[in-house]
Formats: structure tokens, C-alpha cells, sequence
């Protein structure tokens, strides 16, 4: 299926690119729906990577990239089955985006993400499975979660860890301090930085690049400078589910949910 066009994303392919693009209102929150047309789409992926050099991921909603995890939808989930019960679910869940993320990450293909404004959660977790990500100016960066009384459950950590030096790891992780995009290209974890509103441009730039090397040397090659840390990200499920059945994650899920600001998920 080359082109697909669905309720939380669609993605098309274009000259030997995939463009895979996000749009949920209002910021990509990633929930149960955008999760089955996520596995919709790695299903596509096995048959379109035959035919593909690059793919690109990037979100339509002017708000950002994606604000992480439908923390409502998991809150209310919960509440209806206590938080106490809830622990088989949550891992069903966290197996299930794993598997997606996995798939992303290990692609043969090149990977961009094509980021902007609130790259959060699980939106940053979804970032960092790509290759390389691109950022315009005003992109943010942010791991909220200790403040719900969890830790990042989309591979984030491990991902993080392989990708930058353990001291802004920790940094980024146990402050919940976002950072721009500027920082973040200086610390290595974007790859260029683009005027506002223009890393899509600058990712459709390089995928033509990309395009002129031969796709099996480039995927050794990234077979090679890209290990899936696979046993660090199961420790991490563990923990998440450990930690979702504690008093604290429903109270800062209930105060998430019950808060007035329209963007509740900014620092």
C-alpha cells in the first residue's frame, strides 16, 4: 500500500521516499487508535522498504511533532479498571508501541525525522528511533514524565543513552527541563537545525541525496552504527508497569487530566 490516508496519520510515497505524516488534533497525542494505524503502517513498511531509500516522519499540526501519549485516554482507561489492575493493559500497550518503535528503528531504510515545536514523551521517543533528526528553530524537547510519577515507557531511555553521553541524559530525564533546538544540536542529538517551519524541506533535500547511494551499502552501514538496544528496552517496560500501579501516577495522571491549560503537557 503506497498511500494511505487515515485518521491519525497518512503516509505516501514520493520518488523512493515514504512520508509518514501525523495529524491529530491537537498535537499527535499517541493513543490506541494512532497506535493500530502505527502498526498499519510497519506492516506497509515491510513491503514498501523493498522499493525505498528514505523515510521521513513529520507532523501536519502547527502545536508540534507530537506531545507523547494520550495521557487521558490512559488515565481514564485505568480509572475504569483501577489502577491497581491496570498492569496487563499498560504492558499490552507499551509491547505494542515497542514493537512499532522497534521496526523504526532498525529500518533498512534512511530515517528523518522532520521535527517542530512540542517534541514531547513519546513524540521525543518517537523521534529518536529515526536516523537522524532535523529541527526547525523553535522545536522543544522534553522528557515530562517524573512528574506523572513514571518514566519514559516508548524506548526513550535506552535510545537516549545510546545516542548521547550520560550526563544529558540524566540531565534531560530527571530535571523534566525542556531544551531547544539549539541545545539540542549542540549536545549531538539534532542533526540540523532548519529555519521555522522548514524541516520538511531540508528532510526532502537530503532523502535526494540519500537516493544516490547504493541502498545496501547504506543499510550495513547502519546495521553497523545502530545497535537496537533490545535488553535495555524491556527493562524499561518492567519498570514502567512497576511504577504505573503507585499512588503517585494517579494523582499526577488526574491532575494532567483535570488541568484548565490548554497545553498541560508544557513545562
Amino acid at each position: 500500500m503506497e498511500n494511505y490516508s487515515g485518521e491519525t496519520l497518512s503516509w505516501e510515497m514520493i520518488d523512493g521516499c515514504i512520508e509518514l505524516a501525523l495529524h491529530r488534533e491537537p498535537c499527535n497525542e499517541i493513543g490506541l487508535k494512532t497506535l493500530e494505524e502505527l502498526e498499519g503502517f510497519v506492516a506497509a513498511h515491510n513491503e514498501l522498504k523493498e522499493e525505498s531509500h528514505t523515510l521521513i516522519i513529520h507532523s501536519r499540526m502547527k502545536a508540534g511533532f507530537c506531545a507523547g501519549a494520550d495521557l487521558r485516554e490512559l488515565y481514564l482507561g485505568a480509572s475504569q479498571i483501577g489502577f491497581s489492575n491496570a498492569e496487563p493493559q499498560v504492558r499490552d500497550f507499551l509491547n505494542r508501541i515497542h514493537a512499532v518503535m522497534n521496526a523504526i528503528d532498525s529500518s533498512p531504510l534512511t530515517t528523518i525525522a522532520a521535527v517542530h515545536g512540542v517534541t514531547f514523551g513519546g513524540g521525543f521517543e518517537l523521534a529518536l528511533t529515526c536516523d537522524l533528526i532535523f529541527a526547525d528553530k523553535m522545536t522543544r524537547f522534553c522528557f515530562p514524565e517524573l512528574r506523572l510519577g513514571l518514566i519514559p515507557g516508548f524506548g526513550g531511555i535506552p535510545r537516549l543513552n545510546r545516542d548521547l553521553g550520560n550526563a544529558v541524559v540524566r540531565d534531560i530525564l530527571l530535571t523534566g527541563r525542556s531544551i531547544n533546538a539549539t541545545k539540542a544540536q549542540n549536545v549531538g542529538l539534532v542533526s540540523q537545525l532548519a529555519a521555522e517551519n522548514e524541516s520538511l524541506k531540508l528532510a526532502r533535500f537530503t532523502a535526494a541525496q540519500v537516493k544516490k547511494f547504493d541502498r545496501k551499502t547504506s543499510a550495513a552501514a547502519k546495521r553497523f552504527l545502530k545497535p537496537i538496544p533490545y535488553g535495555e528496552l524491556n527493562k524499561e517496560i518492567d519498570i514502567f508497569c512497576h511504577l504505573f500501579t503507585e499512588p503517585a501516577v494517579e494523582a499526577g495522571l488526574r491532575k494532567f487530566v483535570e488541568s484548565t491549560d490548554a497545553q498541560p503537557y508544557l513545562p
